[in-house]
């Protein structure tokens, strides 16, 4: 059966059905129960539906898990199969490219960039979310720019970060003995889960304090093109305040290409139009 002689809303349950399983090893009804909120019975069709498509064994029953694990030869019918997918899916950030991807519209009049995805191995993401919602310390093995060789590392993570490029982690490192952002596309090798870790999110000072930043154009520009900033961000007297987590304020700067360097904001302020200030942390 091709994709096409299947129904919308049945194609986007067996795209559920391929992510949990792929991504967090173990799927049951009430995933699509609660995603979907359809009953038990009609979940357990869609699931014998999926296993019916194919000769190969996609999924396989574990009475061990209470659940269907994905076979060793698992592979993705209705997704891409990257972590993204999964990733996006957390965070609720599917918008109508990524839901509909598989669905031809004909031509349109409009285009999104897409930049390569950073390779994620599913082993990787499991353990880590699993680590987090059971708040469990985890010895896993990162690299990074100033690491560049392997080296384990023991961390408590709790929260997944998109920050508009790439996905991090926020975990206590108990070799540094503080909370701190890790790039999921770094670690390396399956995760060992742990015992229990006494550092949760609610220990996480950065995190859990909420900071007000205020956005302006570059004083630099001229008058004109200070309101032509100013009117693309729907500011009020050339100011938008925005809040979020401390813990996140670099990011939020980045991704919206803020500089706080002075000699930047003068030598160019066509390339660099907005600044910030903030009493609470800049």
């Amino acid at each position: 059966m091709s994709q096409i002689d299947i129904k919308w809303d049945q194609q986007m349950r067996f795209r559920l059905i391929e992510i949990i399983a792929q991504w967090e090893g173990r799927l049951t009804t009430n995933h699509l129960c609660d995603a979907f909120r359809i009953g038990r019975q009609q979940a357990s069709r869609d699931i014998n539906k999926y296993l019916n498509l194919t000769d190969r064994e996609q999924l396989i029953l574990d009475r061990t898990i209470r659940g269907y694990r994905p076979a060793d030869d698992f592979k993705p019918l209705f997704t891409q199969g990257t972590a993204h997918e999964y990733l996006t899916m957390l965070h609720q950030q599917y918008n109508l490219e990524e839901t509909f991807e598989f669905f031809s519209w004909g031509e349109a009049q409009s285009t999104v960039l897409n930049v390569p995805e950073r390779v994620v191995a599913p082993k990787i993401v499991r353990g880590l979310i699993a680590a987090s919602r059971a708040n469990l310390r985890v010895d896993i093995d990162y690299v990074s720019l100033s690491t560049p060789d392997i080296r384990g590392r023991i961390i408590a993570p709790h929260s997944l970060i998109y920050d508009g490029i790439r996905w991090h982690v926020r975990a206590y490192c108990e070799e540094k003995d503080e909370f701190r952002d890790f790039v999921l596309s770094r670690f390396r090798n399956e995760p060992d889960l742990m015992d229990k870790s006494p550092k949760t999110r609610e220990h996480d000072d950065e995190w859990n304090h909420q900071v007000k930043v205020t956005i302006t154009p570059n004083p630099y520009l001229s008058e004109k093109q200070q309101c032509v900033v100013a009117e693309d961000y729907a500011m009020e007297n050339h100011k938008l305040t925005i809040f979020t987590r401390k813990a996140l304020v670099h990011y939020c700067l980045r991704r919206m290409g803020v500089t706080l360097d002075e000699k930047l904001l003068r030598s160019q302020p066509e390339v660099y139009q907005i600044t910030a200030s903030s009493d609470q942390y800049l």
